[in-house]
């Protein structure tokens, strides 16, 4: 849990003459308005005298929520982002203020180590202090097993959006909302940002467009682009930013892929007491924009063509990027049920990750989880802290044979969770929503039914490259070839030009390359994608430093 303490600094003032070389000085009259809620690419103010006041619009009102004095600075992770900016700065005494544009700010991040350290850890720790005290100036109105509520929720959970979510059904405040706001039921979802905004029934493309979670434009250029931003998507945008290459990193959704969806991963490097997905896939999405790369989603990968001695990725919104090297890392989804109807459960019972959003769902309720890897274990575990009851169904014999030893043994011996092997759940019920399940002993051919309103499912995995040329090489089962596993009359089928061979993580096209779950062979775990994401960086240097000594 993040302290008050954490969530303020106090520059000296050696600090304060030397941060003066990046903005300029302003007098301000008690209040002016020094930053409006909603700005995009806001400005990081320091006060140098007098103080500012912080508001903020909540589902109570607006209210004063911090104030910065002299030598402190305002903002959140906004500031070093560019995303939308959910509180307003007003000048709370006459006084002066150094205000460092946006464009600047990101100048001083890149080549200051010390004040990046500052700024970065007080500004992760302000985000991290507004998810878990509750305040939030983004508000979600709608009911719980709503499709919509649940895509924007998501949306924000992963990345890191502090909201309030009010179902009509729980209470008198979404109702006192929905006047205020003039609003019938009819209406919802809605969301509220701020002061002035209301979004009615969003996609997610709309919301991160309102939050400026998505402002890369038509045309723009890099010298990587990476497709996907799992674990290996995001150290290769890392590694890559932070050796002085441009880099556009998209995700379908947020930063984070499968690994993002996981509630404790406990057998990663460095964290023995474990550490979630989401926020491990914050705190690389950070580092990458620390130094510089452009994280950008929602957003959808449709077609990827030459371009002359570069490549153009369309989106599938229409929108066209160009970049002298792709890293594939679009990772891997999990499989639906084979039982005619699952879709129109998603989002009304059945879900793909446990994360504290679903826990807030299925509060002492009967759960079932659907899968026999690490992903499954994670999730039955978490979902049983707040669960009523935990069934854990597979079709293998035994656990043993996907998961990690101390989450096999941990599932045994936890009261909450029943373990059921050699199992397919082959039925759904329900109307509206999820109300049970059937489910099959592969053994002896016995049905069973449970009323079970919520089931997860981490069954097999299917690779995204449906939006990937058909000239590159793939497996049988859609997992793309790199380096030594592509044959040789596959490289002259795909048009392979160069007179060496692919390097390790290079894909059948010169210079597009693909790390991760994505990737034919790749090893499932979050260590080993990490390791190839930044690995393949050194390639890409080699890569196009060929491109450079041919052209010149």
């Amino acid at each position: 849990m993040v302290s008050r303490a954490e969530v303020n600094h106090t520059f000296t003032d050696a600090e304060l003459d030397e941060l003066k070389a990046f903005g300029a000085v302003e007098s301000h009259f008690a209040g002016d308005l020094i930053v409006e809620e909603g700005a995009m690419a806001p400005d990081c103010i320091i006060t140098l005298s007098g103080h500012t006041d912080i508001f903020a619009s909540t589902d109570e009102g607006r209210k004063r929520v911090g104030w910065m004095e002299r030598g402190q600075f305002a903002g959140d992770l906004s500031v070093l982002t560019g995303q939308r900016h959910l509180s307003r700065v007003e000048m709370g005494q006459d006084g002066e203020i150094l205000r460092i544009a946006h464009a600047d700010f990101q100048r001083l991040i890149a080549g200051n180590s010390h004040y990046s350290d500052i700024f970065v850890r007080v500004l992760s720790a302000r985000r991290e202090f507004s998810n878990h005290r509750g305040f939030a100036a983004v508000i979600v109105i709608g009911a719980a097993m709503d499709r919509g509520v649940y895509a924007v929720r998501d949306l924000l959970a992963k990345h890191g959006v502090a909201h309030r979510w009010f179902d009509p059904a729980d209470g008198p405040v979404a109702a006192h909302l929905l006047a205020e706001r003039g609003l019938i039921e009819e209406q919802l979802p809605a969301v509220i940002l701020g002061a002035a905004d209301v979004l009615i029934q969003p996609t997610p493309e709309q919301l991160a467009q309102a939050l400026g979670l998505d402002l890369l434009p038509d045309g723009a250029t890099a010298d990587v682009i990476v497709v996907g931003s799992g674990p290996g998507g995001l150290a290769a945008a890392v590694y890559a930013a932070s050796e002085g290459l441009s880099v556009i990193a998209i995700d379908s959704l947020a930063p984070g892929g499968q690994a993002g969806t996981s509630s404790k991963i406990e057998n990663y490097l460095g964290f023995p007491t474990g550490i979630s997905g989401n926020e491990l896939a914050r705190r690389a999405t950070v580092q990458a924009q620390k130094f510089g790369a452009r994280i950008v989603a929602p957003v959808r990968a449709g077609a990827l063509d030459r371009d002359g001695d570069a490549y153009c990725l369309s989106l599938a919104d229409g929108r066209r990027l160009r970049a002298r090297a792709v890293v594939i890392a679009s990772g891997a989804q999990y499989q639906r049920l084979p039982i005619e109807g699952t879709e129109a459960y998603e989002g009304r019972g059945i879900f793909y990750g446990a994360t504290p959003m679903e826990a807030q769902l299925c509060s002492n309720a009967e759960v079932t989880v659907v899968g026999a890897g690490n992903s499954a274990g994670q999730g039955a575990i978490y979902l049983a802290s707040v669960a009523k009851k935990v069934r854990v169904v597979f079709r293998r014999a035994s656990l043993r044979d996907t998961m990690s030893e101390y989450l096999v043994k941990r599932l045994e011996e936890h009261p909450n969770i029943e373990i059921i092997a050699s199992t397919d759940v082959v039925a759904l019920h329900g109307e509206e929503r999820l109300g049970g399940l059937t489910y099959r002993c592969r053994e002896t051919g016995a049905q069973g039914r449970c009323d079970c309103g919520f089931l997860f499912l981490f069954i097999g995995a299917s690779p995204n490259t449906r939006w990937l040329p058909r000239e590159m090489v793939c497996d049988e089962r859609g997992f793309v070839k790199t380096g030594s596993d592509i044959a040789p009359l596959e490289l002259v089928k795909a048009g392979w030009s160069l007179d060496r061979m692919p390097s390790r993580y290079e894909t059948s096209w010169p210079r597009i390359y693909a790390v991760g779950d994505v990737r034919k062979g790749s090893v499932k775990r979050v260590a080993s994608s990490v390791g190839e994401g930044s690995v393949v960086v050194s390639d890409i240097h080699q890569a196009l430093a060929e491109v450079s000594s041919a052209a010149s």
